[in-house]
């Protein structure tokens, strides 16, 4: 039986676009109270524009918040309070150099905000969910965290942080009523490749064509599902592919 979200109060973050904002649409339509934080503060207000055009009532707080930033995230805490749900969705890939060719600062950037940020964000909201005795905490990895690929080896190494640190919470919040998951998509139509390609829209448009990749809503409904499980259940490891797509490197295209 789903649990009922109506004024759950959740924070999300990396929210501006692809599957944060898809999940914040989401839980939104499930009633939760909204705190969003993303990079791009600018997107966000549109956001909330379009989440009060569908549902007049709900309320959304956003913040500008870069995860890679402490100050940031200790004000984005502050200010949202405590939460019954984190979705630890802020993250990216950038280039897909061999590590023989790679650029140390991009490195640096995807470890600072795809493992220091969730780990910083998550140790701020914490508390709070140990002192209530309860809350949930959704962390967006990656199939790349199970199955690395040529050209990927330090975003893939990121993601594998994730399912490790997803593993290693879900010890040490036993008893506490604090539940840890652990969503796990595969390829997503999102702005993740124009990232990766460093702005070339072009390239990442390829990436999808020839076969159905996942939408963000469809991470989204599966975020939705975990958060909105009964207390008594924690659904730690979700994986998601599209039907088209068996590993990180095996599709099924059409073109």
């Amino acid at each position: 039986m789903a649990r009922d979200l109506q004024g759950v109060r959740a924070a999300i973050t990396g929210a501006s676009a692809g599957i944060g904002a898809a999940t914040a649409a989401e839980l939104a339509a499930r009633g939760c109270d909204l705190v969003l934080g993303a990079r791009r503060f600018e997107r966000l207000d549109a956001l909330r524009a379009d989440i009060h055009r569908a549902h007049p009532d709900a309320k959304v707080e956003i913040h500008p918040l870069d995860v890679a930033d402490a100050a940031q995230c200790e004000a984005f805490a502050r200010a949202a309070g405590p939460v019954g749900i984190l979705v630890n969705n802020a993250g990216l890939a950038r280039g897909t150099d061999k590590v023989v060719d790679g650029h140390e600062h991009e490195w640096r950037e995807m470890i600072e905000t795809n493992v220091m940020g969730l780990l910083r964000i998550t140790r701020l909201f914490l508390p709070g969910m140990i002192e209530r005795r309860g809350g949930t905490v959704v962390n967006v990895g990656s199939v790349a965290g199970l199955e690395p690929y040529p050209g990927g080896a330090v975003y893939c190494a990121t993601k594998a942080s994730v399912r490790s640190i997803t593993k290693a919470l879900r010890h040490e919040l036993l008893g506490t009523g604090v539940r840890v998951c652990n969503v796990e998509p595969g390829a997503v139509q999102t702005e993740f490749s124009e990232v990766r390609f460093r702005g070339d829209a072009a390239r990442a448009e390829k990436v999808y064509q020839g076969f159905q990749p996942l939408l963000p809503e469809d991470v989204a409904e599966a975020i939705g599902f975990l958060v909105s499980r009964p207390a008594h259940v924690d659904v730690e490891e979700l994986v998601l592919y599209p039907t088209a797509q068996a590993s990180t490197m095996a599709f099924h295209k059409t073109a």
